[in-house]
């Protein structure tokens, strides 16, 4: 993650915020208070629940750093500040499968937002990149695991990426 900017959405960019304070102001808490308990039932060499207690405050602390990473290096783009004909970060594209006419919608964003089931693809995703800078009459090519697909590109809007 050298310096480069890092995309997402506000809700995004929130939602790291909200893991951030919870592991911050909870977890570390949490985590803290059971390694004082484990440390209570004496020999740490041979606690279990020491041991435990402490590679979870370790993956704790590693995750607070990378979520202040990548809010530092954070791009914060508003899909409805955006407009146009061209898909790009943060558009909701409608698309059918030529082949079997059946028809997704997806929206474009950052890494860590992204979650198929709910429709929303990473934009270093095969099928973004092979959507950006297209547009709506558009077909293209997508190398999937299961093989080549052909999309038609129905639609592109820019609206506020929901649940």
């Amino acid at each position: 993650m050298a310096d480069a900017k890092i995309p997402m959405t506000p809700r995004g960019a929130q939602r790291l915020k909200e893991e951030l304070k919870r592991r911050k102001e909870v977890d570390r808490y949490k985590i803290v208070k059971a390694i004082e308990e484990a440390r209570g039932h004496g020999d740490l060499s041979e606690n279990a629940d020491y041991s435990a207690a402490k590679e979870a405050q370790g993956f704790n602390e590693g995750r607070i750093k990378e979520l202040e990473t990548m809010l530092a290096l954070s791009n914060v783009i508003d899909p409805l500040s955006l407009s146009g004909d061209k898909v790009m970060f943060g558009a909701t594209v409608k698309l059918t499968d030529t082949e079997s006419g059946d028809q997704v919608v997806y929206s474009i964003v950052g890494e860590q937002e992204a979650d198929i089931k709910r429709g929303l693809i990473s934009i270093t995703a095969p099928v973004s990149r092979a959507l950006i800078g297209r547009e709506a009459g558009d077909t293209v090519s997508v190398r999937t695991p299961k093989g080549s697909r052909e999309y038609e590109i129905l639609n592109v809007q820019f609206r506020e990426i929901t649940e």
